[in-house]
């Protein structure tokens, strides 16, 4: 940190003058990153870029998809990609808090004076794969709703913090939901983007067919390490970002709000819309989606390219809405036609 840097609030604050030239530097590192990852991701660009953009913005990401699509594949890979402590738990209607946070044991020495020992569980890692989340039970929910919010998990009394960085990225099945625990609205909220992995298209699926089923090619390449990705978070939460796009991100999230909403959709289909968490999330993400892209401030464009991740976990339609086939997507679409002429 050079003399012309200082702390604000635990953030390196950077010299106006280097800001620029550090923008441009962690662009061209997150492209080689997301270039990486698409030689074992095929077909899934769009997700790629997604996840980046949450991880930049020190965010969690909730991926939902059908089995198969390769969601276990993209959070494994981009653990090495960025050089992360990663740890897979899959979640089952049987799994405990312990077996996520850990707990203490017993122990006697050979003097035999008794002491607790804390053993720390999957949760203490820098990138925590939450593999079909909704299949715990929301005890445990609740148990790593604390440390997805907190960065720390209480156990016996006491706090223990959890590594830096710390991201979740969680899966979840849409079709199959016998024995489910629908994830409660609190922990949705704490997922940054919910993002659906589709069908990759006809070509990407041969290219899938051709490089996946012979011979094992190389693993993926460090392009960048935990220091590096937790500084990328620091000069994204710099990034001058304009009048404009504040404004439109005020006017998007409070449009979805059936009791202050002037669209006529939104007050007839929406049983509740989103908090100021998503302001947040938006304001984090575009201008993390602006660094990706090389451009040191972001525009609206980037707010109505993040508007559905960001805001299909954090809505809800009314029953009246489902029985009449009023989808999300289109509620969300509709919002972001009060933004195409700002």
């Amino acid at each position: 940190m050079s003399a012309t840097d200082k702390k604000i609030d635990g953030i390196r604050a950077i010299d106006p003058d280097k800001l620029i030239e550090q923008v441009d530097q962690l662009g061209r590192s997150m492209t080689s990153a997301c270039e990486e990852i698409g030689r074992f991701i095929f077909g899934q660009n769009p997700v790629i870029e997604e996840s980046l953009i949450t991880l930049l913005a020190g965010g969690h990401l909730l991926l939902i998809g059908v089995p198969g699509l390769g969601k276990t594949k993209l959070v494994e890979t981009i653990g090495h990609v960025f050089g992360l402590d990663t740890r897979r738990v899959q979640f089952t209607p049987d799994l405990m808090p312990a077996d996520i946070l850990g707990s203490e044991v017993l122990e006697e020495t050979e003097k035999g004076r008794r002491s607790f020992r804390f053993i720390k569980g999957p949760v203490f890692c820098q990138l925590l794969m939450a593999d079909e989340i909704n299949r715990a039970s929301p005890r445990t929910q609740s148990a790593l709703l604390q440390a997805m919010q907190e960065h720390r998990v209480s156990i016996a009394g006491e706090y223990h913090d959890l590594p830096s960085p710390f991201h979740v990225l969680a899966t979840q099945n849409p079709l199959e939901q016998e024995g489910t625990y629908p994830l409660p609205e609190a922990q949705l909220d704490r997922f940054l983007m919910q993002v659906d992995v589709s069908y990759p298209d006809r070509s990407a699926e041969k290219e899938i067919l051709v490089k996946t089923t012979g011979i094992e090619g190389r693993a993926p390449l460090r392009m960048m390490d935990a220091a590096g990705l937790m500084a990328g978070q620091e000069i994204v939460r710099q990034v001058p970002v304009g009048d404009s796009v504040v404004n439109a991100i005020l006017d998007l999230i409070r449009s979805g709000r059936p009791e202050s909403s002037t669209i006529e959709e939104v007050s007839q289909y929406v049983a509740w819309g989103p908090g100021p968490r998503a302001s947040q999330a938006l304001m984090l993400g575009v201008r993390a989606r602006a660094v990706i892209d090389g451009r040191l401030s972001p525009s609206v464009d980037d707010v109505l390219a993040l508007a559905h991740p960001i805001l299909r976990h954090r809505m809800a339609l009314t029953f009246a809405a489902r029985a009449e086939g009023v989808s999300l997507q289109a509620v969300i679409e509709r919002l972001c036609e009060g933004l195409s002429g700002v």
